[in-house]
């Protein structure tokens, strides 16, 4: 029985924003298991946002080792990277990274766009890229005629419910979420952590979330103090 490797390992990990003077993270060692789901706090300043960003390759830190589904991303050229989080990583952006003048729809649909790998994935399950976006947004209480709005013209809400759609499409490994919930209310709010559970669950996907919200931990696996991981010096200069 062949074992999966962590959907993420870290070691090592010093990362300095250009022009800082000191690191703005530093972390030792961080292993997220296979299917695992953790729930990141930490205070405005503490790396969180950096720490996503390497996390998807987004940047590369300047010593130590980041390796998601068993990948040093290290070792990829900006396009390979590019290649491996569209096809392995879900995304909820914190400002939702949707291209305003595209629907709803079409948003949900550009991860399958751009990754043939979960394409495959939405094939195997025995469905279509354009009826998976219909289940997640019905489930996400987006209706159809809503999806055929250019994404501009959506409230903050609906546009955060969107991006969560397009990050879960074609089951990648690995979901990162950026304080996903911040926009919506408190019925949706549940709804929306039910939706991302079970759809991480059923896809065997680990689950990294980020939130100001303390009272969501109780939903997760494992809860990391960013604060008091990162040994950082300049934690507060230009960490994000």
């Amino acid at each position: 029985m062949s074992v999966q490797p962590a959907a993420v390992r870290l070691s090592g990990l010093r990362y300095r924003w250009p022009r800082a003077r000191e690191d703005c993270l530093a972390v030792d060692a961080l292993t997220i298991a296979a299917g695992e789901r953790v729930f990141l706090r930490g205070p405005s300043g503490s790396g969180k946002t950096t720490l996503l960003s390497l996390v998807g390759g987004v940047v590369l830190a300047q010593a130590g080792t980041m390796e998601v589904a068993g990948r040093s991303l290290g070792a990829l050229s900006a396009g390979a990277r590019d290649r491996f989080r569209a096809d392995h990583v879900g995304f909820v952006f914190q400002l939702f990274n949707l291209l305003p003048w595209l629907s709803g729809r079409d948003n949900i649909l550009l991860a399958c766009r751009f990754s043939p790998q979960r394409r495959a994935r939405v094939a195997a399950a025995g469905s279509t890229p354009a009826a998976e976006a219909a289940r997640l947004a019905a489930r996400l209480d987006l209706p159809a005629d809503l999806l055929d709005r250019p994404a501009a013209q959506l409230s903050v809400g609906q546009q955060q419910r969107v991006a969560a759609a397009r990050a879960l499409i074609g089951r990648p490994g690995l979901v990162v979420a950026d304080e996903p919930t911040s926009a919506l209310d408190a019925d949706r709010q549940q709804a929306f952590i039910d939706l991302l559970l079970e759809e991480c669950a059923a896809a065997g996907a680990a689950l990294l979330f980020v939130s100001h919200d303390q009272r969501l931990a109780v939903h997760f696996d494992r809860v990391l103090d960013l604060a008091a991981l990162n040994r950082a010096g300049g934690a507060g200069e230009g960490a994000r």
